[in-house]
């Protein structure tokens, strides 16, 4: 009986000793993965800022103008079932796109340990917290001193309308107005419309900007370095056209130049982000060798691994013809 109660004192001893050092090494793993998740999240943050935002938002709610330009619109992250939407789920569909949307694959965009790393930013920040992420007009995205522009911002949040005489302006609000259609409206377009800039973020790029070197990324006005892209936003005039070429023009206006640019050259913000890039509708190396058929044939089917979706569930068969009209009369002359 003595050998038995020594033994089980020798193991309850031992209970007692172990268990706070288990209870230690368990938590200092627990701690492990917390601190790296959390760098995974933040480098997340970065390539989603740089690469998912604008289709489906800062904050991941697709309030963009993508959104309202996609059929069918992205994912609002913050309305999905979590127990679905894991990590995981996230980059398997980075890897493989989504058939049938504007989602497409990014395997050859990023790296595996990238689309880890945005799927897990994702999935903490938007699906699990439903975190706000950050604000456009922030220094980190090169608008230092934002409150500069404070007497424009009743016009672009809609609190003053648009269309509100000068009469019925204090000074204060005249020169907000001056300095919202100067400036401001190139971005927060929205009429007297009450749709706020937070739920239509239009954006465009820092110079230089690059998530994987930060550090270099220079602290400038987006004004001064949206000037390049604004540039191909601009619609080619052109006086003669049929009604055909006409209803073409407000397709490929209404609908394409969201990627091709409102010029065809596919050098616009958006186009220059997109990998591949979207065709250049005017370069003559490309242009020479399509022909309408082609043409029509792609944009009805659209090209698989680009961003260049099928267009047939959107549009007939005459609006197709009508785009390639406007396309062959406006951008490059495609024989008949």
């Amino acid at each position: 009986m003595a050998l038995i109660l020594n033994r089980l004192f020798l193991v309850i001893l031992t209970f007692i000793t172990c268990t706070p050092r288990l209870g230690l090494t368990q938590e200092k793993n627990d701690a492990h993965p917390s601190a790296e998740m959390a760098a995974k999240v933040e480098a997340g943050r970065g390539i989603y800022n740089l690469r998912c935002y604008f289709c489906h938002g800062y904050s991941g709610d697709a309030k963009t103008v993508a959104a309202s330009f996609l059929i069918p619109p992205p994912i609002d992250f913050t309305r999905v079932d979590a127990r679905q939407f894991t990590w995981e789920h996230i980059v398997a569909v980075l890897r493989q796109g989504k058939p049938g949307t504007a989602m497409q694959s990014f395997r050859n965009v990023l790296s595996e340990n990238e689309m880890e790393h945005v799927a897990k930013f994702v999935a903490e920040e938007f699906v699990r917290k439903k975190a706000p992420n950050t604000r456009y007009h922030t220094p980190e995205n090169g608008w230092p001193n934002h409150e500069r522009y404070q007497e424009a911002f009743p016009f672009a949040v809609g609190d003053i309308p648009i269309s509100r005489s000068a009469g019925m302006l204090s000074e204060t609000q005249k020169r907000g107005k001056l300095l919202f259609m100067s400036s401001c409206v190139v971005c927060h377009d929205r009429g007297d419309s009450n749709i706020g800039w937070e739920a239509r973020p239009l954006s465009y790029p820092r110079n230089l900007y690059s998530h994987t070197e930060p550090s270099i990324t220079p602290s400038l006005d987006a004004m001064t370095s949206a000037s390049p892209y604004l540039l191909h936003d601009i619609p080619p005039q052109m006086a003669e056209m049929t009604a055909l070429e006409r209803r073409g023009e407000k397709l490929f206006q209404d609908n394409c130049a969201f990627c091709h640019a409102a010029d065809g050259t596919g050098k616009n913000w958006i186009g220059s982000f997109l990998e591949p890039h979207p065709r250049n509708l005017r370069d003559p190396a490309f242009m020479q060798g399509i022909t309408r058929e082609r043409l029509a044939a792609t944009i009805r089917e659209g090209l698989p691994n680009t961003s260049m979706p099928a267009w047939k569930s959107v549009f007939g068969a005459e609006d197709i013809a009508a785009v390639v009209a406007y396309i062959a009369k406006v951008l490059y002359p495609l024989p008949e």
